[in-house]
């Protein structure tokens, strides 16, 4: 969290103004244009354009194929004051399997490429791991409580326009950490309000909302929080793979962990629950991460 009282504009309903913004503009077959949330850092927020890479892959894909995974590579900042144009190659229709490659410009260059995949629904094999334990959502405190008795213009900008609830059940590292050196970290997240459309836009409302904390598990290890003064971070890539269908406006649990971090890049894991202990998804995330040298 960047300290800065030059706070962007905000919207009074933060969950609309993110539907919004996921409704892209179809310009042609396979090219849709998309607009941007406004960020403290002045660049496009990269679970935004994750998420509308997905929409406008999936708008080319037969109705009854969803997405269940996508590999993305963010390549450039993007402009919040310039809209983003999408350009979908549809690289396989097969029996049972769709694929997709999405490059995401602005003035002609790409900031991000994602390829997606999709599936028909079929029978098969169905195991998975079980949730851990963990303390029911409506006991742990949200970020948006938390946050919103600061009387500081950054605080205040991020509960204004947070589009999800998100709960830390280890501790937030919005303000401080708990010095443990453990990686480990568990939060509860729902979408603010009804979500709207299938799986396909289900999909694509999780693929916006992990992105912001993927990472955390990274700094949670290394004992720093947000506020570290300093602090520079940038995703890298993306991976996702949906096992099931899910619900954004219904509590996730996700269960994140940090496998390693070296040569400025670390690399955070994630496992999503359902509330009824079952498993949805499953996220991986490189990034780059700089800390100033303190020595």
């Amino acid at each position: 969290m960047t300290d800065t009282t030059q706070t962007p504009p905000v919207a009074a309903e933060p969950f609309r103004n993110l539907q919004a913004v996921l409704e892209l503009d179809r310009t042609g077959d396979d090219t849709f244009v998309g607009t941007s949330l406004p960020q403290l850092n002045g660049r496009v927020y990269g679970g935004q354009v994750l998420a509308q890479s997905l929409l406008a892959a999936g708008a080319t894909t037969a109705d009854e194929r969803h997405p269940h995974s996508l590999h993305g590579y963010f390549l450039r900042p993007g402009a919040l004051d310039e809209p983003i144009t999408f350009e979908v190659e549809r690289m396989r229709d097969g029996r049972s399997f769709s694929v997709r490659q999405v490059h995401a410009l602005q003035s002609g260059k790409p900031i991000l490429t994602m390829t997606a995949s999709f599936q028909e629904v079929q029978p098969g094999i169905d195991e998975a791991q079980r949730m851990p334990d963990a303390p029911a959502p409506e006991s742990v405190e949200s970020a948006v409580d938390k946050l919103g008795s600061l009387d500081h213009p950054v605080a205040k900008f991020w509960t204004s326009q947070a589009a999800f609830d998100i709960r830390h059940v280890n501790g937030s590292l919005y303000l401080s950490t708990d010095r443990s050196g453990d990686d480990r970290q568990m939060v509860w997240l729902r979408a603010r309000g009804p979500v709207e459309g299938g799986q396909l836009m289900h999909r694509a409302m999780t693929v916006y909302a992990c992105d912001q904390l993927m990472l955390e598990p990274v700094l949670r290890r290394a004992d720093l929080g947000w506020a570290t003064r300093g602090l520079s971070i940038a995703s890298l890539d993306h991976a996702m793979w949906w096992h099931r269908d899910v619900r954004a406006d219904e509590w996730l649990l996700y269960v994140q962990s940090s496998p390693s971090a070296s040569g400025g890049r670390g690399l955070g894991a994630a496992r999503i629950f359902a509330q009824d202990g079952t498993l949805v998804a499953s996220i991986a995330q490189e990034g780059m991460i700089r800390v100033p040298d303190v020595s």
